[in-house]
């Protein structure tokens, strides 16, 4: 089939070299597609459909790798972590053919009748990740001091100085930095998803969860894709709920051989937390201002909430906390 046909038949979108080039190098009979919603990076996926099948394509320009999310998916499926099959590839051009895993995200699904079920599914497939993989044989690259300082250093660039334009207090800032960075490095290791949350766990037509947007996993802190996954920068559950899910997970992993005391867990779990949603933050301003994405900036409000609510119990970071509840947080919500 002619990619002029395939276009023709196609939605009202704006065709471009890569995406014709796209089209036209799927491997499979299709007869119309459609964009699919992406994530914040910049890739982009297209649903294919013909004779009652469906498949993904995904363009992954540079800097993107396909080979890396190659990669992961063959190390994250050996450990019985359900991702999409890669059916094709063109590491060269940045195209892949993947499965369907369909659009019903994890986030879509949750309710107060499902979410006990769907997060027990979710800190199962955790577990595997995290269990049945040996992070000194995984070939992943480190989460080590120098990447948790530069993802750090995103929230004063691109939320308080460039949207805010709001002054810091380095010495506050650097103390608490130095708390955040020796809590992750203080844990032990495991491969660690980076993104493990309820849109990037689809919820599978057959049952189960697929998960996706695995391509950036590393080693590193135990805590950190719980705490992604239980203090959801889209989602957010009473606190004593999560608290649960959290000692659940924790006397989980103690089974598994990976044994840490609940005192010491809360700690890692909450600091870990603060690093996450900081980081976060901060990516969801340089999201709207230097890509042109504002969908985000609604979850910031969220995000900000549980920055402040963590340092709160914590001495070494109430400054901190204070510095987000009274400054930041009500700056945010004005700009909003």
């Amino acid at each position: 089939m002619k990619i002029a046909r395939i276009l023709a038949r196609s939605p009202a979108q704006t065709a471009d070299a890569r995406l014709e080039a796209l089209l036209a190098w799927a491997p499979v009979a299709f007869t119309h597609w459609t964009q699919v919603a992406g994530d914040a990076s910049r890739r982009r996926y297209f649903r294919l459909h013909g004779d009652g099948r469906r498949w993904i394509v995904m363009d992954a320009p540079p800097p993107e790798s396909p080979q890396r999310f190659a990669a992961v998916a063959g190390l994250l499926g050996r450990a019985g972590v359900r991702v999409p099959q890669i059916l094709a590839q063109d590491f060269e051009r940045g195209f892949l053919l993947l499965e369907d895993f369909g659009d019903r995200t994890c986030l879509q699904a949750l309710d107060a009748a499902s979410v006990d079920g769907l997060y027990g599914a979710a800190l199962a497939t955790l577990l595997r990740l995290q269990t049945r993989l040996d992070p000194k044989t995984a070939a992943l690259p480190g989460y080590d001091r120098a990447l948790l300082r530069r993802e750090l250093a995103i929230f004063p660039e691109w939320l308080l100085r460039r949207w805010l334009d709001l002054p810091l207090d380095t010495a506050l800032w650097e103390r608490a930095c130095e708390v955040l960075v020796e809590s992750a490095l203080q844990q032990p290791r495991v491969v660690v998803h980076r993104d493990y949350h309820s849109r990037n766990l689809m919820v599978l037509d057959e049952g189960g969860l697929g998960v996706l947007d695995f391509q950036d996993a590393v080693v590193g802190p135990v805590t950190y894709d719980a705490v992604s996954l239980l203090r959801d920068c889209y989602v957010a559950w009473p606190p004593e709920r999560v608290a649960l899910w959290a000692e659940d997970y924790r006397r989980r992993l103690a089974r598994a051989g990976l044994a840490v005391d609940a005192p010491t867990w809360r700690c890692w779990f909450d600091r870990m937390g603060i690093q996450r949603h900081l980081k976060a933050a901060g990516i969801f301003v340089r999201l709207w201002l230097r890509d042109g994405k504002p969908g985000y900036l609604k979850d910031i409000p969220r995000t900000l909430r549980y920055v402040a609510a963590a340092c709160r119990g914590d001495a070494a970071l109430a400054p901190l906390g204070d510095f987000v509840a009274a400054t930041v947080l009500p700056q945010v919500e004005a700009r909003l």
